[in-house]
Parts: C-alpha cells; sequence; structure tokens
C-alpha cells in the first residue's frame, strides 16, 4: 500500500511548510519539490496496486517510493521532536523567541541535510519510473477478474443439492407471493441457507410476475457455480422459452451489456441480429430487448454485478410480463444484491460445513475414500481448521495434501506450520490464490491498508469492533468526510469489508450491532502474504523466532507470546510507528519496557497496545512518546497514572478499562486532542450488586478537554456541582457514564445533557442504592440518544425518555417504581433490548397489543413484586429471547405467551418450584403455553450447584451442571455491562 505512506507524508509536508519557525535557506524549495514529485507519482500508484505481482520492475519502483515516503515521514517527525525538545513555553517575549531560534539550529540542520538527500532520491525515481498507462492497467484488471473465476465440478460442492433445488423451486414454481429473494454465499460456501420472503408492498404486487434473485458472495467461489448449476438444468431450460447468461465484469459499460444481451436472445429464437443494434442508442436497445421478452417467459442471468448502475441499465427492459419471468444476478458486494432486489430482500445466513462433514470431504479428496491414517489424524485435522469449514478451501488443500507422501508426517506438520507460505509456492494451489487475491485486488484502494491492518491480530482472535476503529484512525488509515466523525467513517469502512466478505461476525450486542469479528482462516493467509511482501507489518511470536526472517526494516510490530526475539534482533533497523502486544508470557516489569524503549527505535510511535500484558506499573517511558496517539493497558494491573501524561500531546485514545486505576491526575486536562477516556472495570461475578462497576475520580477541570468523544466512567461524588457544569461544556460527547451521582446534582446534570446534542449512550449510577436519580428536567433530550441505562431509585418515570424514539436499548435498575413503566417504553419504535432489575414493586406487568414493535430481548430480573404477566395479541410480535429471573411470586407462565410467535429461547432463572412443575413436558399444566418456543431453560440452585431443566422441541430433559445452556444462562448477567 505506497499510496497510504505517501499520503501520510504528504499531510506532514503541508505541516512542515507552514511552520512558523524558519528552515534553513533553500529547503522550502526541497520540501516544495518533494511534494510535487510525490503528488505525481501518487495517481500511478493506485492504479498500479493490483499489478505488483504481474510486473517485477514496477514493483520494485513501488517499494521505492514506500521507502522514500517512510524517509520523509521519519525526517519531519524527528524535527519535530526535537523542536518539543527545545520549546520553552509559548514564546511570551522576545528573548525567548532568539533563544529557541538559537537552539533549534541542529535540528533545522539536520532536517535540511535528511530533505537534501531525500530529494535526490525522489528525483532518481520520477526518472526511473515504469512506463505505464493507467489505460492499459485498467484493462488488464478486467480481464484479470474474468478469466480467474474457478468453477467446481459439481461432485465437488458437499451441500449444492438443497439450494440448488431451493432456487429451481423458486424459478419454475409460481410462488406469486415469494417473488423477492437474496441468497448469500461466500468463497466456495455450498451449505447456504436459502429462504423466502413475503412481503406485502405494492411495489411487489405490481411486479409479483418477475422474481430477482440475488446470490451475493466473493469473486469466483461459488456464486457463479450455483447459478450455473441451476441456469444449465434441463428442467430450467424447458421452462424458460427464452434465456441468456451474460457475464460482467467491473469496467463492462452499460451499452456493451445490452448488445451482448440482445445478441444472446437472437440466438436463441434462431434469428440474425438487426445491423442497426450498433448504430442505436442505449434507450433503442432497451427497447428492442423489451418488445423480444414481452410475450415469452425467460429467465436472465447477470454475473458478477459490480456496480448498482449496471441494473439500472438493464431493468427497465426486463418486462413484468405476468409470465413468471425470472432474473438471477451474482454479486460480491452485499448492498448491491438489496438494491437489485428493491430493497426487498432478505438476508440469510451462512452456514460453514460442520466439523463431520468438512472431516468427510477432507477424507475424501485427500485420501481418495479411505479413511485418514491414524498418526496423520491430528495435523490434518489442524490443517482442516485453518481452512474454516469452506469447501473449496477444503478441496483445493486436499489436492495438494494428495500427493504428499503419507509414511512421512515431517511433510504434512510443514505445510500445517507453513500454510500461508504453502499457498504462495504450491501450484495446486495457484487458483484458489489467484481468485482469493482478486477478492483483494478489487477492493477500493482506501480499504486496503485497513484490511492488511488486519494481520496484526493473532490467528482466530476476536477482534473488538472499537478497538479496531480506534487503531484505523490511530494510524491515519481513516480520511475526514463532511458531517462525519472519523469514528463514524471508519465504522462504515468496516461495514464495507463486511459486505464484501472479508470479516466475519463472532459476536452482536443484543440490538444486533457487531461486537467482535474475524478474517476466514485462509483470506488470513492471503492478507498475510501480501502484508509480509510489502512489510506492512511484522509479527513476530515465540513458536517461530527459530524460522522467521527478519525484514531490514521495521515500522509495525506485532508480538505475540514473547519479546524475547525482538530484544534479540540487531541487523533489523526499528523505526516503530505501531506496537502492539498480544497474549506476553514475559513479565515487562522484569527487564521494564526499558529495554524495548532502548534496543527497539519506538520514540516515533503513534500505536502502542499492550492490552493484557502482565504489567503491574505504568512505564515511565511512554510519556516520552510525543506522537503517541493511541494508548491501550486494558487488563493490566497499573493502577496508578503519572501526571507527567500531559506530555503526550497528541494522544486522542486512553483506554484504561479493567484495569485498577480509580484516580486521574489533574493534568490528564491538558490532553486538548483526547477523543476516548475510558476507565472502568466490573466485578462480574456480582453483577446485581450495586457496586459492582468501578469508574474513576479526577478534580481537573474536565470541560477543557472539549473532543472527547468517549467519556467512561467519571465518578462524580466530590466536586459535583462544579463537574455537572464543566461536563456541559463536553458538546462533542457521544458515550457518557456518571457514577456516584447525588441527587442534588439532577437539575445540573439535565442542564448539561442538553447541551450534548450528538449523544448516543448515556449511562448514570446513584451514589447509592436508594439515592434518587433526578433527571427529569431534561426538555430538550439528545436526539440521536440509542443506549440509556439507569441505576438507582426513581421517584417518577422521567416523561422526556418516551420521546426518544432512537433508544435501541435501555436498562434499568434499583427504580423501584410504583407505576407501570411499560407504559412509558412500549411506544419507542426502535427498542430491541429492555432490561429491568428491581424496576418495578407492582403486581402485574401489562404488554398492550402493538407495543414494543422492535424489542427482540426482554429480561426481567429481582421484581419481588411480580405475580403475572400479560401480553396481548401484537404485543412484542418480534420477541426472540425472554429472560426471567429470582421472581418468588411469579408462579404462572406469562399469559399470551402464545402470541409470540418468533419467540426462539426462554430462560428461567431461580424461579418458584410451581412454576417449574407446571413447565414439565409430561403433565405439566403449562407447558402447552410454551411448547411453540424451540428451547427453554429452567435454571436454579439444588445441592450446592446448578441445575439446568432443559425443554427442547420435543420435550427432550437434559440435567447437567456443565451444560452449555447452564453455561448461556450463568453468563446473562454480563448483559448488564455498558
Amino acid at each position: 500500500m505506497a499510496d497510504s505512506p505517501v499520503s501520510f507524508v504528504l499531510e506532514k509536508i503541508t505541516w512542515l511548510l507552514e511552520e512558523e519557525v524558519n528552515l534553513q535557506r533553500g529547503v522550502h524549495e526541497d520540501v516544495r519539490c518533494i511534494k510535487v514529485e510525490l503528488e505525481r507519482h501518487k495517481a500511478i500508484l493506485v492504479v498500479a496496486d493490483s499489478l505488483e505481482d504481474k510486473n517485477p520492475e514496477l514493483k520494485a519502483w513501488v517499494k521505492r517510493v514506500r521507502d522514500t515516503a517512510h524517509e520523509m515521514e521519519d525526517a519531519i517527525d524527528e524535527y519535530n521532536l526535537r523542536l518539543v525538545d527545545h520549546e520553552q513555553g509559548n514564546n511570551i517575549c522576545y528573548c525567548q523567541e532568539i533563544c529557541f531560534y538559537f537552539k533549534t539550529l541542529k535540528a533545522r540542520h539536520i532536517i535540511a541535510s535528511d530533505i537534501k538527500e531525500i530529494k535526490s532520491k525522489v528525483e532518481a525515481i520520477s526518472q526511473d519510473r515504469p512506463n505505464t498507462s493507467a489505460g492499459s492497467i485498467s484493462i488488464q484488471r478486467r480481464l484479470d477478474s474474468q478469466g480467474n473465476a474457478l468453477l467446481l465440478e459439481e461432485a465437488d460442492l458437499v451441500g449444492i443439492e438443497q439450494p440448488k433445488k431451493q432456487l429451481i423451486d423458486l424459478l419454475i414454481k409460481d410462488e406469486s407471493n415469494e417473488e423477492v429473494t437474496s441468497i448469500y454465499s461466500m468463497e466456495g460456501l455450498w451449505k447456504t441457507t436459502l429462504g423466502k420472503q413475503v412481503y406485502d408492498h405494492p411495489k411487489v404486487k405490481d411486479e409479483s410476475n418477475r422474481a430477482v434473485i440475488s446470490i451475493y458472495g466473493m469473486g469466483g467461489l461459488g456464486k457463479t457455480t450455483l447459478a450455473k448449476q441451476v441456469y444449465d438444468d434441463p428442467k430450467v431450460k424447458k421452462h424458460f422459452r427464452i434465456h441468456a447468461w451474460v457475464n460482467l465484469s467491473q469496467s463492462l459499460k452499460s451499452e456493451d451489456l445490452l448488445k451482448d444481451l440482445v445478441q444472446q436472445l437472437y440466438s436463441v429464437i434462431g434469428k440474425p441480429v438487426p445491423k442497426e443494434v450498433e448504430m442505436n442508442n442505449s434507450d433503442k436497445v432497451k427497447e428492442l430487448i423489451k418488445n423480444l421478452l414481452l410475450r415469452s417467459r425467460y429467465l436472465i442471468v447477470l454475473d458478477d454485478v459490480w456496480h448498482v448502475d449496471v441494473w439500472d441499465a438493464v431493468k427497465l427492459a426486463l418486462p413484468n410480463n405476468n409470465r413468471e419471468s425470472r432474473v438471477i444476478l451474482t454479486t460480491r458486494r452485499r448492498d448491491i444484491a438489496r438494491y437489485c432486489c428493491a430493497e426487498l430482500g432478505k438476508d440469510f445466513d451462512l452456514e460453514f460445513l460442520h466439523e463431520q462433514e468438512a472431516w468427510s470431504l477432507f477424507c475424501k479428496k485427500t485420501f481418495q475414500g479411505n479413511p485418514c491414517p491414524p498418526h496423520l489424524e491430528e495435523v490434518c485435522r489442524k490443517i482442516l481448521k485453518l481452512c474454516g469449514g469452506l469447501p473449496l478451501a477444503i478441496v483445493a488443500i486436499s489436492g495438494a495434501l494428495a500427493t504428499k507422501e503419507r509414511s512421512n508426517i515431517e511433510e504434512w506438520q510443514i505445510v500445517c506450520r507453513s500454510f500461508g507460505s504453502e499457498i504462495k509456492g504450491n501450484d495446486k494451489l495457484e487458483d484458489m490464490k489467484k481468485v482469493l487475491s482478486l477478492s483483494f485486488n478489487e477492493l477500493p484502494y482506501h480499504l486496503k491498508s485497513c484490511l492488511l491492518y488486519l494481520s496484526v491480530f493473532p490467528e482466530f482472535h476476536p477482534i473488538e469492533h472499537m478497538r479496531l476503529i480506534r487503531l484505523w484512525i490511530a494510524e491515519g488509515f481513516v480520511t475526514g468526510e463532511d458531517g462525519k466523525t472519523l469514528e463514524e467513517v471508519a465504522d462504515s469502512y468496516l461495514t464495507e469489508l463486511l459486505n464484501r466478505s472479508f470479516l466475519q461476525v463472532v459476536e452482536k450486542s443484543s440490538d444486533g450491532r457487531m461486537k467482535t469479528c474475524r478474517m476466514h482462516g485462509l483470506l488470513r493467509e492471503i492478507v498475510n502474504y501480501k502484508s509480509r511482501d510489502q512489510n506492512f507489518a511484522t509479527i513476530a511470536k515465540k513458536e517461530q523466532e527459530q524460522d522467521m526472517v527478519w525484514p531490514e526494516r521495521v515500522r509495525c510490530l506485532s508480538v505475540i507470546t514473547s519479546l524475547d526475539n525482538v530484544l534479540k534482533q540487531n541487523k533489523t533497523i526499528f523505526k516503530l510507528r505501531s506496537l502492539l502486544m498480544f497474549a506476553l508470557s514475559d513479565s515487562l516489569n522484569h527487564f521494564s519496557i526499558h529495554d524495548l524503549y532502548s534496543s527497539a527505535g519506538v520514540k516515533l510511535l503513534r500505536v502502542l497496545d499492550l492490552q493484557d500484558a502482565p504489567l503491574e506499573a505504568f512505564p515511565a517511558e511512554i510519556v516520552d512518546l510525543y506522537l503517541l496517539k493511541y494508548l491501550s493497558l486494558k487488563n493490566t494491573k497499573v493502577k496508578n497514572i503519572p501526571g507527567s501524561i500531559k506530555k503526550l500531546q497528541n494522544l486522542e485514545t486512553l483506554d484504561l478499562k479493567h484495569t485498577y486505576v480509580t484516580e486521574l491526575p489533574v493534568e490528564i486536562a491538558e490532553l486538548k486532542r483526547l477523543r476516548h477516556l475510558l476507565v472502568y472495570r466490573y466485578e462480574i461475578e456480582s453483577y446485581a450488586h450495586f457496586d459492582a462497576r468501578h469508574g474513576f475520580k479526577v478534580v481537573a477541570p474536565i470541560g477543557n478537554m472539549q473532543s472527547l468523544q468517549k467519556l467512561c466512567f467519571i465518578e462524580v461524588d466530590q466536586g459535583s456541582g462544579d463537574l455537572m457544569v464543566e461536563l456541559g461544556k463536553l458538546t462533542q460527547l457521544r458515550r457518557l457514564g456518571i457514577r456516584k451521582m447525588r441527587k442534588e446534582d439532577g437539575a445540573a446534570l439535565c442542564s448539561s445533557i442538553e447541551k450534548m446534542v450528538n449523544l448516543t449512550s448515556l449511562s448514570i449510577t446513584a451514589i447509592k442504592e436508594d439515592e434518587i436519580i433526578d433527571i427529569h428536567s431534561i426538555s430538550k433530550p439528545p436526539r440521536f440518544l440509542q443506549k440509556l441505562y439507569l441505576s438507582g431509585r426513581l421517584e417518577k418515570f422521567p416523561q422526556w425518555i418516551k420521546s426518544c424514539n432512537n433508544l435501541v436499548r435501555v436498562f434499568l435498575k434499583w427504580s423501584r417504581l410504583e407505576e407501570d413503566p411499560l407504559a412509558y417504553l412500549q411506544g419507542l419504535p426502535n427498542l430491541r433490548h429492555l432490561e429491568f432489575l428491581q424496576v418495578f414493586v407492582g403486581e402485574t406487568l401489562h404488554f398492550n397489543a402493538k407495543g414494543f414493535p422492535s424489542l427482540k430481548v426482554l429480561g426481567l430480573d429481582d421484581l419481588k413484586g411480580l405475580e403475572s404477566m400479560i401480553i396481548e395479541e401484537g404485543a412484542m410480535h418480534g420477541l426472540k429471547k425472554l429472560i426471567i429471573q429470582r421472581c418468588g411470586l411469579l408462579k404462572h407462565v406469562p399469559v399470551g405467551l402464545k402470541h409470540l410467535s418468533k419467540l426462539k429461547t426462554i430462560e428461567f432463572f431461580d424461579m418458584p418450584d410451581e412454576l417449574l412443575m407446571a413447565l414439565r413436558p409430561n403433565g405439566g399444566e403449562e407447558f402447552c403455553r410454551v411448547q411453540h418456543v424451540p428451547t427453554v431453560y429452567t435454571t436454579y440452585w439444588r445441592d450446592g450447584g446448578w441445575d439446568v431443566y432443559s425443554l427442547e422441541t420435543f420435550g427432550e430433559r437434559e440435567t447437567d451442571s456443565n451444560h452449555s445452556s447452564a453455561k448461556r444462562t450463568l453468563e446473562l448477567p454480563t448483559l448488564w455491562k455498558v
């Protein structure tokens, strides 16, 4: 990604040219020359990226540009550091200005020398630039994208029979209300869920005889093969009088598409193509196609749609002719699949091959249907795990392994240990590599650096959504857009990678948002290879330290397990900009981070991520990292933060979650660029205890930190009156977490909240369990508020909450309301997750018809007076999970539970024996009320352990304190985490 360092250094060059301190004579002109040349190079770098592997000369040239950009960046940053070292206040008087000028003479001399040398390199690079036109590159990319599709034989496609049958049924059966469907497949994934969605919409009714079916997946890895299998099926050919298959590409023009379609249609009907087709404009050709299709049942396949305007160009030519016509399109992008289905398509979950199915396919292809030799089973299962359940990967890897000598286990172990190298060097895997690389090459350029960055995370490591976003921003990968924060732009990048199947969701929050993700193992190897090839990042693993080949220079370093191998390097030049550590076995306190600081070049660090490191004290050397933007000590044992942290004037993220820090120094307020200040920890084992969460104290004028977007969790019991006013100055806040609030501070807090117009998440906890939270005087609540957490007494329900239509999650604890809170919440249109803990002291909760239209998860805990629940028909019609726990007087299943037709799981936790007896499959009086629910768990304490009573669909019983359902039930309290 040579364009990324070039873009980054161009920003720094602009700063240098605008620097108030005069550079030496002639330096400004040299800097301008460098800037002009790098801007010229930048244009070709974007289009040259995908051709590096095919053109060694171009690849070498791109590397020179990248290295020179890095050198320029280093020179500017080192100059900046020298200025900081000599800075004396803010140039208060003329004498200080003169003193500062002479002190920085050496710094200006050094950068002048550096820039002169860099200018010579840039000029040489300009003279040697390869003569490659953008036009030829564009043509080559189109040819590659068309020529590298990997089509497997049907016999190799495990599980294709069922999706093929369902897709054929969609084509040739008259399903009048099941017309618009999206089918999603990924990387040769044939175990695909195909479903149908009924839409009661005028637009569907108007076009009910022309179904649009979108098959979405990564390029050349399954969607085309499935479509082709269906298209060539004899029943399909017989059913559709006219049919055409159009191969598209990223660069195909709509005019060419229409002409290709016309030629195929005339070929099918056995007539010559009119000569005027070549002369006519697009509108005339569309009209010709429409007239041809108007009286016939047709099937049109558009393979590999890259842009929505391709569909826009052709859809008006495909008539709704009341003859059960069908259109199939394949695309690599989910957003296009949905658009082409007129935004009425349905997403379908991807199903990877189950372990046993994958193993059967692996043995079939590797050992020609014979069982795996016992001495190879362990290593084969490890290799299979890297395939991640993708049949295409299994077939390809199996073909390569089939040639290995079965008696030589070492050959198989080498493949397992060096999986990425095997993909690179094995001719039998070349087609698979090309397909995956093609998907990478077709990425928008600004996303490539973001994707390569994922290589720094360990294999199978779940990557936290917000952690990744903050890291991308700190690395400079995110470009600002009008009207959006950098975090919002980065989030759109992440969504795009998900849409293109580069990432898989590992865990979602209760409101449906992604919490963690990771790359598929095989795709990860391709990305790792590209990262190493471009020296984008260096991964230091303890298990590979004997065989690891270190690059000449290291800028981004990921250390996994141990630092020993890093400290032993004496031939590698460390110019670290990013340092991340994972699962360290070393104790950082034994040799101190000073050893790393002195042996590796870390003074230019932008990112320092020590999450989970065995660290007990704040490393003093960190405060000297003036350029640092991101600092994470999450999950360490650090207790104190020094006042000298004020030196980190570029810091944007300070993550101290789950450390032992309880107080921040007053100097923290001097970090004017800080955007995310996260300091808290949980006591998970006592979630229902009022003091389960710990925040931090600060006496600093926090209102000075006006760049803050996230502030969690600040304890406001000391100097709370002034602090509440200070909070009102933080108008950029998106997330605010407050602990230890007093009743008398409510009015001041409400006034401050009204000024936080961008707030999306608000958490307030009172100073003690029976302290009243007085937040009733908010007249203009934040219109973007999505998450609300209130812990403490409420004299009455805050009326403003019912007007917050964007709320998706509401957690209320210890409110002890006498009035039914449901009356104020059930009209919220987007509420997806509602949790109550000691919220209501009444006897009955009443869910009115049409209430809670979007609710998916409902949790009720420790409602001591609750005796009954009434659910009217139409209430919570989309509810999927219901949790009721520790409600000692609730002895009957909620009335109207049968109306919740989409309910998947009910969990009763520590409930009365009468309720448990009534739920027995055999003879339980109220079993009929829950028998429509696929899974019902009743969990209670017995004989010193938790006992799980599971009512499955067929009334099967399981009693096991270690059962997975018990684990899931016992983890329920973590839902209360913010």
